[in-house]
């Protein structure tokens, strides 16, 4: 599909808490609803390490004590899915209106369309990535709390690996999806920060995930860093989707705003023990 040219701002935040990181989102959300901000690529990562949740799933799957011994951080998503270990990974996050037409229609449709740059991210890094359909035949999967053991409809692969996570969450202050692509590490750290029947349970979980699921060196053999990730996310956007990229920052309302919602909501046990 041919765009005609569109100017976005580009955010590079450094690593960052989780509440803050999903504060920041939201607050970037309403801003550009408003049309005090304009459709935003945020680019970020996260310090400490964090296990995210995604909206609806049950906090009672989270292995707590194992999460406090580690040192990392929980924080739950406005956006579905299941959950994340925030580390070694660069995240991105597309905020527009509705109006925008690269997110324009259902949520399928836009994904399919911010895919394609997020596909030719990943080829200007020497990956061969595809996003493919998967699960075609109807067949139903057990439920699982680790997002990237399966690869669900249209997530992006490697070999057949699941790579990049998304979620999409969509109101009427426009769209925010954002994802995770874990540049390198062991995947199978998560594990310890969900609760398994036994030790079996917990071991055979760590062969699925490995089974289904990869990161940038795994594929590569080579060291990507953050900034090089960054850079062919920046390429690629601006290409695929005939964007100017602006670099920016949040305005102080977005900050302001930010520290409310990081207080009263991602920040609170309120919110991430609400189910």
């Amino acid at each position: 599909m041919v765009y005609d040219k569109s100017t976005w701002r580009l955010i590079e935040h450094p690593p960052a808490q989780g509440s803050w990181n999903m504060a920041v989102d939201e607050a970037i959300l309403e801003s550009v609803y408003s049309g005090e901000s304009p459709p935003t690529l945020r680019l970020y990562a996260w310090q400490p390490a964090c296990l995210s949740l995604g909206h609806a799933q049950p906090y009672a799957e989270v292995d707590t004590e194992a999460l406090t011994a580690n040192g990392w951080d929980i924080v739950r998503r406005p956006t579905g899915g299941r959950a994340i270990l925030h580390v070694d990974e660069l995240t991105y996050a597309v905020i527009a209106p509705e109006t925008e037409p690269r997110v324009k229609g259902g949520v399928l449709e836009s994904y399919l369309r911010l895919s394609q740059a997020l596909l030719a991210s990943l080829q200007l890094l020497g990956l061969r990535p595809q996003a493919e359909e998967k699960e075609s035949n109807g067949n139903k999967r057990k439920p699982n709390p680790v997002c990237f053991e399966v690869p669900s409809n249209y997530e992006i692969t490697a070999n057949g690996k699941k790579l990049i996570g998304s979620a999409q969450a969509r109101r009427k202050e426009g769209i925010l999806q954002h994802g995770a692509l874990p540049l390198y590490g062991d995947l199978t750290r998560i594990i310890s920060a969900l609760k398994f029947p036994d030790e079996t349970a917990k071991a055979k979980a760590k062969e699925r995930l490995l089974a289904h699921a990869t990161t940038v060196e795994n594929e590569l053999g080579q060291l990507i860093t953050w900034q090089q990730a960054s850079h062919a996310f920046q390429q690629a956007f601006s290409e695929v989707l005939n964007l100017d990229l602006e670099p920016g920052n949040l305005s102080t309302k977005e900050i302001q705003r930010a520290q409310d919602l990081q207080a009263s909501k991602y920040g609170h046990s309120s919110w991430t023990e609400r189910i």
